[in-house]
């Protein structure tokens, strides 16, 4: 039982560190497209978001071992330990590869970049797969684990969509200092509202995931 605990304090932890990390950069990349603010505070701002995301970056990374190992333990699934280390053990890699890229603020090979999005798609197709499966009755997955699954894939789509409505985000921050500092505010504005409505689209299927985790009758 200590076990069970362990591991539902650890994946509740999750929620709340992804969550309020993303609403904490939400917040804070509100002063991006403030014209009151002078370019470096603006700058400086655009780091601290940078910083502040990395919460919700590392939380998704560390949810799936830590749901896989609730759900072992719970006897939701039977995947066997071996397997659920494995998951650790390539998770935590997958997390020192995004903590290096973070760091690296774009001075990182192009080839682990590409393996981080890899690693993205993969788990949408394996999970997204899981979870069919699992509705299916193809292969024995509780219902409320299937829909929790697919509310994870959607954040991960949802956030790989961000990151390419995000690509104008950099060259819009330096042009603030430029000739074009105006054209530049409006690509500031125009990027950052394309992207509010995937973040709370990620917001709800957290939520979502939530309610799911919460919602587990026992004829699972």
């Amino acid at each position: 039982m200590v076990d069970q605990a362990l591991f539902a304090l650890l994946h509740v932890l999750v929620f709340v560190y992804w969550l309020g990390g993303d609403l904490g950069a939400f917040y804070t990349s509100r002063f991006l497209i403030q014209p009151d603010i002078s370019a470096d505070r603006r700058l400086m701002a655009a780091k601290v978001v940078g910083d502040v995301d990395m919460a919700p970056r590392t939380a998704l990374i560390v949810t799936l071992p830590t749901g896989l190992a609730l759900a072992e333990s719970k006897g939701w699934i039977s995947l066997g330990w071996p397997a659920i280390v494995g998951v650790c053990i390539v998770a935590l890699i997958w997390l020192a590869l995004a903590w290096h890229l973070h760091l690296k603020h774009g001075g990182a090979p192009e080839g682990l970049r590409k393996l981080d999005l890899a690693i993205r798609w993969a788990l949408v197709l394996g999970l997204g797969g899981w979870a069919v499966c699992g509705l299916a009755s193809v292969v024995h997955l509780p219902l409320f684990l299937a829909l929790k699954l697919l509310a994870f894939v959607g954040c991960i789509l949802l956030g790989l969509f961000i990151r390419g409505v995000l690509k104008p985000l950099g060259p819009a921050l330096m042009g603030l200092t430029g000739p074009d500092a105006a054209a530049s505010e409006a690509s500031l504005a125009q990027t950052l509202n394309r992207a509010r409505p995937l973040v709370t689209g990620i917001w709800a299927l957290l939520i979502t995931a939530a309610f799911l985790g919460l919602w587990t009758p026992t004829s699972f």
